[in-house]
């Protein structure tokens, strides 16, 4: 008997203590949109919900390990407890709630949908964000933002070391301190659209801890956006 038929339709809950992530993610991908499934026992299971495109609730009760709904473009996930590397890596569309705090590379290259961090970030949150939302209610780690090309990067709380090194086009915006600034990433002035925007995040992401007026912004300088002869007297 294949793995789907052992599941009753709709899936209600997936016991990852008996089924394999293979087993798991095959039934995933055979729901039908408006779904909503709960994976219980995942103690720290890795690749759980990657490379769906159904447009279904996933609910993880409990800590989750590497790469949660990498490649995702539809379902929206909820994870009750902490994550491992890359949450959200290669993001689409849809959405990742996780009710804790992550480890490195959150929102990794993501291209849309929105990751959300109830919790703190660790080192290069939003990475190479190619137009994706990451929204942080607590501290985020060294080089956040680091070559993020596009999207936006919300921070309730502080800001490692080289925030936005190497930034191109990602906007970040900081409630709490900076620790310092990356290559080519600058303070710059807030506006009444930006503040409508960070509201509007907040909003979405349930945060009720940042004032959209008392933040920072820092965007890139694009100083580093073609190669000069005075980028190479440095080496």
């Amino acid at each position: 008997m294949d793995t789907v038929s052992k599941i009753p339709s709709p899936a209600a809950t997936l016991d990852a203590a008996s089924l394999t992530t293979r087993e798991i993610n095959t039934v995933l991908r055979a729901l039908p949109d408006g779904s909503a499934v709960t994976i219980t026992e995942p103690r720290g299971r890795h690749n759980l919900a990657v490379g769906l495109v159904n447009r279904i609730d996933i609910t993880i009760d409990g800590n989750a390990g590497y790469f949660i709904g990498g490649l995702g473009d539809g379902p929206d996930i909820t994870v009750n407890g902490f994550t491992g590397w890359g949450v959200g890596e290669n993001l689409m569309s849809g959405s990742i709630r996780v009710k804790g705090s992550v480890s490195q590379s959150a929102a990794a290259s993501a291209h849309g949908g929105r990751v959300i961090v109830e919790g703190d970030a660790s080192l290069r949150a939003g990475i190479s964000l190619k137009g994706g939302t990451l929204a942080i209610a607590g501290d985020a780690g060294n080089l956040t933002g680091f070559m993020a090309q596009a999207g936006t990067i919300l921070i309730g709380g502080d800001a490692g070391e080289a925030l936005g090194d190497s930034l191109y086009e990602t906007t970040i915006y900081v409630a709490g301190r900076i620790a310092s600034l990356g290559a080519d990433a600058r303070r710059t002035e807030l506006t009444e659209d930006d503040v409508i925007a960070v509201k509007k995040l907040c909003d979405t992401a349930s945060f009720d801890h940042i004032d959209p007026q008392n933040i920072t912004k820092v965007t890139s300088a694009r100083e580093l956006y073609h190669f000069t002869t005075s980028h190479a007297s440095s080496y």
